[in-house]
């Protein structure tokens, strides 16, 4: 389905593997207007080339670079004259038990799935609330409804996410801006390789490969927020393998 979705400015932070690929991918089918974010400008160059999106729709974005953020945003308006979507989707989980003390890990993790987050906030709001419409649409996980050991700092910023997302969405009602919060459970994605403990990177990988999930059913859970109506608000999605406990 296309309903919804054609035609609409979308930026995705975090493009260049995993959910934020298959987001692109999947809305760039619906005929969106796509603009990439993420670190690796040569995967998400190809990635673009691969869709067949204009020249320049690949930004190099380092999401913890308050500066960059709004750079790739103002260049999506530059280019389009306007954002309709931002999918703030850049994230990683280092886990690890608090007792090793990995203060860089814990850094990078609150630097990249909190600030990242935060950081595209401030540069989408002032064109949508000029606009008076937009979507921004935040990437939490499971991990943000169930704390387990060793993922203790990565349940806190995935957590922090939604209580961020719940004060937007009440924030924004007065320039029609919707929000949504979108929290995958396993889901095949590089994010089981930003762990730097490798007995916690073993357990992990495990159970990835027991219970995850293509990454197109994020990208579906991305289209169907944003298809619905202008007058529907879908502010949250849960969703995890069929066979996942946890």
């Amino acid at each position: 389905m296309t309903e919804n979705i054609e035609g609409k400015v979308i930026v995705i932070t975090g493009a260049s593997s995993g959910l934020g690929e298959a987001a692109a991918r999947h809305l760039s089918a619906a005929g969106a207007k796509l603009i990439l974010g993420a670190r690796r400008l040569d995967r998400i160059e190809a990635l673009a080339t691969g869709l067949g999106l204009p020249a320049n729709s690949a930004v190099r974005t380092d999401v913890t670079d308050h500066a960059q953020v709004k750079a790739l945003v103002d260049h999506a308006v530059a280019m389009h004259g306007r954002i309709d979507v931002l999918i703030n989707n850049a994230g990683l989980m280092p886990h690890s038990p608090l007792e090793r003390g990995k203060i860089e890990d814990w850094d990078r993790t609150i630097d990249v799935n909190l600030k990242g987050v935060l950081y595209g906030i401030a540069a989408a709001l002032p064109h949508m609330t000029r606009q008076k419409s937009g979507h921004i649409i935040n990437v939490s996980s499971v991990a943000g409804h169930k704390v387990g050991k060793n993922n203790a700092v990565y349940c806190a910023t995935k957590t922090a996410v939604r209580v961020l997302s719940e004060g937007l969405r009440q924030e924004v009602k007065p320039y029609n801006i919707r929000t949504t919060i979108i929290s995958p459970g396993a889901v095949e994605s590089e994010l089981p390789q930003s762990i730097t403990e490798a007995d916690v990177a073993a357990g992990i990988a495990d159970f990835y490969a027991r219970y995850a999930i293509p990454a197109d059913s994020f990208a579906r859970m991305v289209a169907f927020a944003i298809q619905q109506p202008a007058d529907v608000d879908v502010n949250e999605i849960l969703f995890r393998p069929t066979a996942q406990e946890l």
